[in-house]
């Protein structure tokens, strides 16, 4: 499994990136939306994992931008505020997020049901 993880919290994504790699995923990382673009452009990603709310580009706007670029990369969100917001959860219907601290077990579990339904 290929994943990206987006996230302008330098530390946590870096930690996080280091244990899911840890556990056999190859994380790679980028700090912002553009970064992030890029490297969904070079490079074919199972599912990218999007802080909700990053400077410059939101992680739903991140995820419309890079959908273009990738019709099948599945989305997973992070947020470190909590409960979404009424405007936020409408427009992520059907994906998944997760509040920071993530719990890494439970992060992995999903990604695995992401790539491997049924």
């Amino acid at each position: 499994m290929k994943i990206i993880l987006v996230d302008d919290e330098q530390k946590f994504i870096n930690m996080l990136a280091k244990r899911l790699t840890m556990r056999g995923i190859q994380a790679d990382i980028a700090f912002t939306g553009d970064s992030a673009i890029k490297k969904v452009r070079e490079t074919a990603y199972d599912v990218a994992v999007l802080d909700l709310k990053m400077p410059g580009i939101s992680g739903i706007q991140l995820k419309n931008e890079l959908k273009i670029i990738d019709p099948n990369l599945k989305f997973v969100f992070v947020t470190g505020h909590g409960v979404l917001d009424k405007s936020d959860s409408n427009t992520i219907e059907g994906d998944l997020y997760f509040s920071k601290p993530l719990d890494i077990d439970a992060l992995i579990m999903r990604l695995n049901k992401i790539i491997k339904p049924g």
